[in-house]
């Protein structure tokens, strides 16, 4: 049975998400909370396996109840908010802050069965991933200093890196370490729905990091030294025509049940880049990655996957390195050091 504690200042919210909730006979809701203070309480009362949290509620809001839980009495929590600019921005907070996932709510009767859907299947597969929450804050903490790289680059280099669940946590450990000078473009896919949430997340890491970050756009010209992220609800492959690489993106079926997929890319990638990928997996539920990562090695690329002792949630690491899609399991700080080893290795022939 999966404890559920609902905080919303919504009292029609929280009879909302206990009646999508209701006909799951493996969750069983054991509170609810009208703001983030009661929330702090009834945590600790309560001890649930999962908190659903809105974000913008009075006395305490979601964002500071979201930090005081994961200081006092950790617990996965999704956050359960709309999905505008201003949403995305506070969602992207919350994950950073610990949070370790969240779902849009519907604005519409027509999404009502989407969102149930969704977050019935995310209380469930976060449940039964055990993920470690108190990990994911210790990760938080960790700040290591930019990995430098020789290059003597001949030839077109691309860098991939995958991520879903606990992925934006992870992506602050990676991304802001790899140095401005990189000489390949860096492809990054995390599982994300279609709103501000992506654009949010690049603004954010582009803050912290020498590359430029930015979300990618359709037919937009692929620049080294440029980190690119899979906007929300669309695939993203890359194309070469006449010398020249663009980014596509698609807008058609899911696949593993996500858009963007990283096995999407990983296959458009081999297309333009060949052997000259490097090719990482952090964090996130499903299998996602094992199939393309697979091709990548073979073809000679190198893959890296991030040691389930430093991965928040272990599910795509372990699909890709049970797939022999993987070259080298590193904790999740030594990844920027292992991409750069690898890329100077591959640019400098050996």
């Amino acid at each position: 049975m999966i404890r559920t504690l609902i905080v919303d200042d919504s009292a029609f919210m929280r009879m909302a998400i206990r009646s999508m909730l209701a006909s799951s006979s493996d969750i069983k809701i054991v509170g609810d909370a009208c703001n983030g203070k009661e929330a702090v309480e009834k945590a600790k009362k309560l001890h649930p396996d999962i908190v659903i949290m809105d974000v913008n509620m009075p006395v305490m809001d979601g964002l500071t109840a979201v930090k005081t839980i994961m200081n006092t009495d950790p617990v996965p929590i999704i956050m359960f908010s709309t999905l505008t600019t201003e949403g995305s921005k506070e969602a992207l907070e919350a994950l950073h802050l610990g949070a370790i996932d969240f779902t849009a709510k519907s604005e519409s009767h027509h999404d009502v069965n989407k969102a149930e859907k969704e977050l019935v299947d995310k209380i469930r597969s976060i449940h039964s991933s055990n993920p470690n929450i108190l990990r994911l804050i210790n990760m938080r903490k960790f700040k290591g200093e930019v990995v430098r790289g020789k290059w003597r680059c001949a030839g077109d280099f691309g860098i991939l890196i995958g991520s879903s669940t606990g992925g934006p946590s992870s992506l602050e450990q990676v991304i802001p370490r790899l140095p401005g000078d990189l000489p390949a473009p860096v492809f990054v896919v995390q599982h994300m729905p279609e709103g501000g949430f992506c654009r949010q997340l690049a603004e954010r890491l582009n803050f912290l990091s020498e590359l430029e970050i930015k979300e990618a756009r359709n037919n937009e010209k692929v620049t080294t030294g440029v980190v690119y992220i899979a906007p929300g609800g669309y695939h993203m492959t890359v194309r070469k025509a006449l010398d020249v690489t663009r980014i596509k993106l698609i807008k058609g079926q899911p696949v593993h049940a996500v858009m963007p997929a990283v096995d999407v890319t990983a296959e458009s990638m081999l297309n333009v880049y060949g052997k000259n990928i490097v090719a990482s997996i952090l964090t996130g539920m499903g299998f996602d990655g094992a199939s393309g990562f697979k091709k990548i090695r073979d073809a000679g690329g190198s893959t890296i996957a991030c040691s389930e002792d430093t991965c928040v949630i272990f599910g795509m690491p372990k699909a890709a390195i049970e797939a022999g899609a993987i070259d080298v399991v590193k904790p999740i700080f030594e990844i920027p050091e292992e991409i750069v080893n690898k890329l100077e290795a591959k640019c400098n022939g050996k």
